[in-house]
């Protein structure tokens, strides 16, 4: 190999090298961050009532339901009134979850956006597609 084909390399690596120190250099500043934000949606639990009081549901950040509360008047209901009840209030609960879960993800997955990918470094790197769609909320319309 010549003189200027081996500096050419070595040139060539060393972009390399700083395009991937810079990737690495700025996950790491993102890392508290995003630990922050799973912190937070850890902590979220939304509360929703029907209309007529009688139930209450308690729904965490990913729409799940944590809790149930039926009042007497609730079990007096016919079962199938019962269940329209409940699944009314899961579903507000549910609604009003997933904007505090995209209200909490939004900023991060903005910034990813804004980052370059391994695959732009390297065609044969993996990207980050789908931390990218988590944080816009894409994996739970794609399940």
């Amino acid at each position: 190999m010549d003189r200027w084909k081996r500096e050419g390399l070595r040139s060539a690596n060393s972009g390399l090298r700083n395009q991937i120190e810079d990737l690495l250099d700025t996950y790491e500043q993102q890392q508290p961050r995003v630990s922050e934000m799973f912190r937070q949606l850890e902590a979220v639990r939304v509360q929703a009532n029907s209309p007529d009081q009688s139930v209450e549901v308690v729904v965490d950040a990913n729409g799940v339901l944590t809790d149930l509360s039926l009042t007497a008047a609730a079990l007096r209901k016919p079962p199938d009134q019962l269940a329209r009840t409940i699944l009314a209030a899961v579903q507000e609960a549910v609604g009003r979850a997933g904007e505090q879960h995209t209200a909490l993800t939004a900023p991060v997955g903005t910034e990813l956006d804004n980052m370059p990918d391994l695959s732009d470094i390297a065609d044969e790197a993996p990207n980050l597609r789908e931390i990218r769609a988590f944080f816009r909320g894409e994996e739970n319309r794609a399940e």
